[in-house]
């Protein structure tokens, strides 16, 4: 057997005798508690109806970009939906991405150069991690939501200082204090880049936007969360938006978004302006989930007001045991495991939505409370 074969197999043996092995599940019919679709956008008729609208609208475009937007891949809709979100945040320009995690890797890996320094919140998401890795400046984590630390950390930093935190924590669903945030870098000189991924929807054009936004360095919006499409935006100077185009590689040498992709973009956040009434009801389930949960023992349910809710039973087995449980009961909950979260901090992650009833999120409450109640 060759030598890499013996890595790969030992690798994967390891991860199954840990308890953290992944593996691709098929398309579930369970009640959904997992995605991130948390105001029903990707499931939504009305919104494929204003997509299939705009795409009549423009008959005679490609059916796909036919290349990376330096090259043949650029068009004026493109153009006009970066105006048009960069307005609609308040902000000078913006440049579209794939994806979030192209977003986080371009500008991370670009705009921080050797001697700099990134100083990220200890569970920032992972495609700002590897952004940070390729820019070879100096890198630094401070405590979950921890000002002191952080202060700490900006005392040592060298070159131009970047902090990049998340306004509603992937993995916790929690907020961070981000006046007090800017208040640090203000008073250091650094500058705060703030991913929006999933404060969007729940939080109308994300915590950011308002008095703090003009203080903000750069903001990264996903399409892939409450907007219920695909690719993500860099909010920014007009200086930023000219650097990444000459400097990010995951814009520059990648195939651009086709017209469907945007044109889902473009609708989905006309439909965000008019949707008062599913932000109504995320916001009552999230209050009737909270109101009956009941954890207790070895389970701890972290402080959130977001759609997020997580629960952690501090070992993959138990977690894992709890998430079958919840399948079987036709709640579609999945385990979050180490690496995704620290050994010792595996939990259930929930995902609440406005389009889930009453009787489904009692359901789960129930179920959940009944396990703990046998532990």
């Amino acid at each position: 057997m060759k030598s890499s074969e013996i890595f790969i197999k030992e690798k994967l043996l390891k991860r199954h005798n840990t308890a953290t092995y992944r593996e691709l599940k098929p398309e579930s019919t369970l009640i959904d508690f997992c995605s991130n679709d948390y105001l029903g956008f990707a499931r939504s008729p009305g919104l494929k109806n204003k997509i299939n609208e705009e795409l009549n609208r423009y008959r005679y475009v490609s059916n796909g970009s036919t290349g990376s937007r330096l090259l043949s891949g650029n068009s004026d809709y493109a153009e006009n939906l970066e105006k048009y979100l960069a307005a609609l945040h308040h902000n000078e320009a913006g440049l579209i991405f794939n994806s979030g995690y192209d977003a986080n890797l371009g500008l991370f890996s670009s705009l921080p150069q050797r001697g700099d320094t990134i100083i990220t919140d200890e569970l920032i998401h992972a495609s700002i991690i590897d952004g940070a890795r390729l820019s070879f400046a100096n890198r630094f984590s401070f405590k979950h939501n921890d000002l002191q630390n952080l202060q700490e950390k900006l005392k040592h930093a060298k070159g131009n200082c970047y902090v990049a935190i998340e306004s509603v924590y992937s993995m916790n669903g929690d907020k961070p204090p981000i006046k007090k945030i800017l208040e640090l870098t203000d008073k250091y000189g650094a500058h705060l880049i703030v991913d929006e991924a999933h404060a969007i929807g729940l939080y109308g054009l994300g915590l950011v936007d308002g008095p703090l936004q003009s203080s903000v360095f750069a903001r990264i919006i996903t399409f892939g969360k409450a907007l219920g499409c695909h690719g993500a935006i860099v909010l920014g100077s007009n200086l930023l938006k000219e650097y990444l185009v000459n400097f990010a590689r995951s814009f520059i040498y990648t195939t651009a978004p086709s017209f469907q992709q945007l044109a889902s973009v473009k609708m989905a956040y006309s439909q965000l302006l008019q949707s008062a009434a599913e932000v109504r009801s995320l916001k009552n389930n999230i209050t009737l989930f909270r109101q009956n949960i009941q954890p207790a023992n070895d389970a701890i349910l972290i402080d959130s007001e977001s759609a997020i809710q997580c629960i952690v039973f501090k070992s993959s087995e138990k977690v894992k045991e709890v998430a079958l449980k919840l399948q079987n009961e036709g709640l579609d909950v999945r385990p979050i495991l180490s690496p995704t979260v620290q050994v010792g901090t595996e939990r259930i992650r929930i995902c609440l939505h406005s389009f889930n009833t009453s009787e489904e999120i009692l359901l789960l409450t129930n179920t959940i409370n009944k396990f703990i109640d046998a532990q």
